[in-house]
């Protein structure tokens, strides 16, 4: 293993494509650290984080032979966690508003009881347009609406630029008025009269 770790990262990936094990290894030990902090600070949960890293390098070893790499293979494992992130956001935001069968949206609506049916239809209508939405854009939408964090701390989180943010939401909000609009208009009015739109 000393002489794998003398290796520079092109040699390495060369060997992985070779079947060759302890390259894999070599890389793991070289750039575990550095995945699992980024992980852990994006997460806030080590047990998590670490889940992250072990399933990237899992699916480097499975995807070895088909492995193209259009920069360096740090960059591969940087931008691999990224996205492992975003799914698991995504994941954990779908479990959550199964669990709690319908979305939280309390805080913009206050429907009496014999409003109930009126209410859920416009929840349902809500999750399944956000549901629609590009992966980015939904993570985006629901950190905002439903975690409540500014575009700044969006931005931090998912480590993009807050114009980045800002173009996510115009799209999502465009996506539900117009969706909204063309399926239910009062709905669409009863909802932009509410602070749903401004924040």
């Amino acid at each position: 293993m000393n002489n794998y770790k003398a290796l520079s990262d092109i040699a390495l990936v060369a060997l992985l494509k070779q079947d060759d094990e302890q390259a894999l290894s070599a890389l793991y030990l070289r750039y575990w650290d550095k995945l699992f902090s980024v992980a852990c600070h994006r997460l806030n949960a080590p047990e998590e984080a670490e889940e992250v890293v072990q399933d990237i390098f899992f699916r480097l070893w499975e995807n070895r032979h088909t492995l193209e790499l259009k920069y360096t293979i740090a960059t591969y494992l940087a931008v691999a966690v990224k996205y492992r992130i975003i799914n698991l956001m995504d994941h954990l935001y779908r479990k959550r508003n199964r669990d709690a069968q319908l979305p939280d949206y309390s805080v913009l609506l206050s429907p009496s009881p014999e409003d109930y049916t009126f209410e859920k239809e416009l929840r349902d209508q809500i999750e399944n347009i956000v549901g629609r939405l590009p992966e980015k854009c939904r993570i985006v939408f629901r950190l905002s609406r439903e975690e409540y964090l500014t575009n700044k701390q969006i931005a931090e989180t998912l480590d993009i630029s807050e114009k980045t943010v800002e173009a996510h939401m115009s799209k999502a909000l465009r996506e539900l008025k117009g969706s909204l609009a063309i399926s239910a208009p009062g709905l669409l009015l009863f909802i932009t009269g509410s602070n749903f739109f401004s924040k």
